[in-house]
């Protein structure tokens, strides 16, 4: 595992150096082994690893390229590991989306636009008065994607995405089992949509982070 940690620090030396940038072709494997001082079989290791977590696309057939290296790519690691969350840990989850999802919510503010805000306004007209706890959960993902998208930050944006697995079982369970589970969560979007459109930041940011905690004061009195 060593002689394979230090072939991936040596890969990772040259992209931040910028001798391969995104979308670049790595040398033929025995050039790059010779030239980074490395048998072949720990750089086979290090390609293989430095793949899997979206740094490197091997093309069978025709080479290995550095990715993009977007942060949408790069954070789909994070969503990986995300998955493998205990229960006891889903609070900890809730808590740093209660911490991001209102900061981005109050970016977006000036920067979303009255297309997407008509197109999230239809999106909760659709879903309707009385929709199943499934719809609902969807609807809120998608609902809190398009904010956050609107923020301009990508970063942030893929750091959400990745903590929205955990905290989904988390709202379906709370729909299943908390009477007014869906007529708040209703009430808290159409809130959070007329701050945005009212381009009140402190307002939207009061009512994501007001969103997300009645989720994570639910969750942390049943456990």
């Amino acid at each position: 595992m060593a002689v394979t940690d230090e072939a991936i620090e040596k890969i990772k030396g040259m992209i931040v150096s910028g001798a391969l940038r995104p979308g670049d072709r790595l040398p033929k494997e025995s050039e790059l082994a010779a030239d980074l001082g490395l048998s072949r079989n720990s750089l086979r290791e290090a390609v293989r690893a430095l793949s899997l977590i979206r740094i490197l696309d091997v093309r069978q057939g025709d080479g290995t390229y550095v990715t993009s290296l977007d942060p949408q790519l790069l954070l789909e690691a994070l969503s990986f590991v995300v998955d493998f969350h205990r229960d006891d840990t889903v609070l900890e989850f809730l808590a740093v989306r209660r911490i991001l999802e209102p900061a981005a919510t109050a970016q977006a503010c000036s920067r979303i636009s009255d297309v997407q805000l008509d197109a999230l306004d239809a999106q909760l007209d659709a879903l309707g008065q009385t929709p199943s706890v499934e719809e609902l959960v969807a609807c809120d993902l998608e609902f809190h994607r398009g904010i956050v998208h609107a923020s301009g930050n990508s970063v942030l944006c893929s750091l959400l995405d990745g903590l929205s697995g955990p905290t989904t079982r988390a709202r379906v369970w709370r729909g299943l089992t908390q009477e007014d589970a869906v007529s708040r969560t209703l009430h808290e979007h159409r809130a959070i949509l007329s701050a945005l459109r009212d381009r009140d930041a402190e307002a939207a940011r009061s009512w994501a982070t007001v969103h997300v905690a009645s989720v994570e004061q639910w969750l942390r009195s049943t456990l």
